[in-house]
């Protein structure tokens, strides 16, 4: 076995990736990632014990978000940068020791590798570094599902603190969970309440972004957006971050190129701050995973601002106009760093190469409609109560999470499709990609794909469905007429379910497969606690969902 990582919806054999990973990791990468988490656990455990002291190190709880992050799946490929968030790792565990023992803190025994600094000797690590180090499977499962929910803490963490909104609670619960899964005597019951706080943890972090990214760009505006293209040269922003968007907007000012969106940066086309910028056009193409077609059309240069990207194919003619930053990395691209003491980054080197470039070529005509996060829904609140009060709205359907290229995910289309005319669905993430563009029509001009934004403002969800819970003077908010359909792919859905759960949201129908670290044992718990279940057949569902 060369490998092993079941962390995607996409595994292999829907088991574990063991040769090469079905996203495009290799072995060698993987090893990287198994050895920087390996690191992270003993640098949260130190942290954690700092943190009880009242003086935890900022400069750890960073390093951990960003180790988090860049492991996450389509994050980074590239092994040199892994290798630098290993060394910064490992060297910071061991300063930070040193600082817990003269302040007389017993610290238990901490990961440790010698040969760290060797990256030709990091495969050697994988019996104790590697998710196959833990051999209890029921264990190992909880173990990774608390590690995977850690991991979309970290993403949506990191987005907020580029923004200067940082919350310790979600830190320690981070530091915390990473901590514990290093203990080898972690029970299962003890694992599962650890699941259910990274849960906690979720609603908090999803909460701090949502205020981090209304506060400084306004609430998001219901939106009419442009699927065509200009005539001008175009700049590609994809990923999730909107202060990289905001610095590439100001520096492309009047500089002949346009900025178009791609994939899960579609909702920055939603906040008001960005709409003073005329050369903002905009969406361009559909799901990541299909950005290897497509991006093949669009002749500028692209820029990704966290996970989502993939490998190219063998005769990609683009691979030298991609341009990555935080954590993101690929071989053959160029990386812009961060700017040094809280100055913007310095897209100037893109801008120049966009400037050159032919303008994008046309792949779609035509609109879609977007900005219905929490303000924008509840704003709309006393419409959509009547339209339930007089039975034209039945019922509301989340449809939130991410898309994938299995043909499977057909089913989301389908199923979207086939939804009768009194439903309307809510959604948030790229999972939208599979319905946002069919005409669906609306209940009386409430249209019936309701789109909150990134997969991060599933908390627009969750507070869409607290003022419906209110509105509608009930006290559970299971008891509302919304049924969840979410599909998974990587470890940001992963943490929009443990919160849900942790929110006591039961009855989460998931697909298109249920993730492969969900032992027999553990979904049966899931199952008796949640009543979480997996997608069946588009008729069957409507039937079981909607009645």
């Amino acid at each position: 076995m060369e490998m092993f990582c079941y962390q995607c919806q996409e595994t292999a054999r829907g088991k574990g990736c063991n040769i090469l990973g079905v996203c495009g990791k290799k072995p060698e990468t993987s090893a990287r990632m198994d050895l920087l988490l390996y690191a992270v656990r003993g640098l949260s455990l130190i942290n954690r014990a700092l943190r009880e002291k009242g003086e935890p190190s900022r400069e750890a709880s960073h390093l951990i978000i960003d180790a988090l992050f860049t492991t996450i799946t389509n994050a980074n490929f590239d092994n040199d940068s892994l290798d630098g968030y290993i060394n910064r790792a490992f060297e910071l565990k061991n300063i930070l020791a040193g600082t817990a023992k003269k302040q007389g803190i017993s610290l238990p025994d901490l990961p440790e590798v010698e040969f760290y600094a060797r990256p030709e000797e990091y495969g050697k690590a994988e019996a104790f570094t590697g998710v196959l180090a833990e051999h209890n499977e029921d264990i190992r499962g909880l173990k990774q599902l608390a590690i995977y929910g850690c991991k979309g803490m970290a993403a949506y963490a990191r987005h907020a603190a580029n923004l200067g909104y940082e919350d310790d609670d979600v830190y320690a619960i981070i530091e915390n969970a990473m901590a514990e899964t290093a203990r080898p005597d972690a029970s299962v019951d003890e694992l599962f309440s650890l699941v259910l706080n990274v849960g906690e943890g979720g609603v908090k972090v999803m909460a701090l972004l949502d205020k981090a990214n209304t506060e400084t760009y306004g609430n998001p505006e219901i939106t009419k957006v442009d699927l065509g293209v200009r005539d001008r040269p175009g700049i590609l922003i994809s990923g999730h971050d909107l202060k990289d968007l905001e610095e590439l907007l100001e520096q492309t000012k009047e500089k002949g190129v346009d900025v178009y969106t791609h994939s899960e940066m579609l909702p920055g086309q939603y906040y008001p701050a960005f709409k003073k910028y005329p050369h903002f056009a905009g969406n361009y193409g559909n799901a990541w995973w299909k950005q290897t077609d497509e991006f093949e059309k669009f002749n500028g240069v692209f820029l990704f601002t966290s996970n989502c990207i993939v490998p190219p194919k063998k005769n990609c003619t683009y691979l030298d106009r991609v341009y990555t930053t935080g954590v993101v990395g690929m071989p053959g691209t160029h990386h812009i760093p961060d700017g040094k003491d809280g100055a913007p980054k310095d897209f100037s080197e893109l801008i120049a190469r966009a400037q050159q470039c032919p303008p994008p070529t046309e792949i779609e005509k035509g609109e879609i409609i977007g900005g219905f996060a929490h303000h924008q829904v509840i704003a709309l609140a006393p419409k959509i109560l009547d339209l339930i009060q007089r039975g034209k709205l039945r019922k509301f359907v989340v449809m939130a999470g991410c898309d994938g290229r299995f043909p499977s995910r057909d089913y989301y289309t389908k199923f979207a499709e086939a939804l009768p005319q009194d439903c309307v669905i809510l959604t948030a993430g790229c999972a939208k990609y599979r319905y946002n563009k069919l005409p669906l029509g609306d209940i009386e001009g409430v249209p019936r794909v309701l789109d909150a934004g990134q997969c991060n403002d599933s908390y627009s969800l969750v507070r869409i469905a607290l003022a419906l819970r209110d509105a509608l003077g009930l006290k559970d908010v299971n008891e509302l007429p919304i049924v969840y359909n979410i599909a998974w792919y990587e470890q940001k859905a992963v943490i929009v379910l443990l919160a849900l759960l942790a929110l006591g949201v039961k009855d989460i129908h998931t697909g298109p497969t249920l993730p492969a670290f969900f032992t027999p044992d553990i979904l049966k718990v899931l199952q008796d606690k949640f009543h979480i279940g997996t997608i069946t057949t588009v008729d069957e569902d409507i039937k079981k969902m909607i009645g």
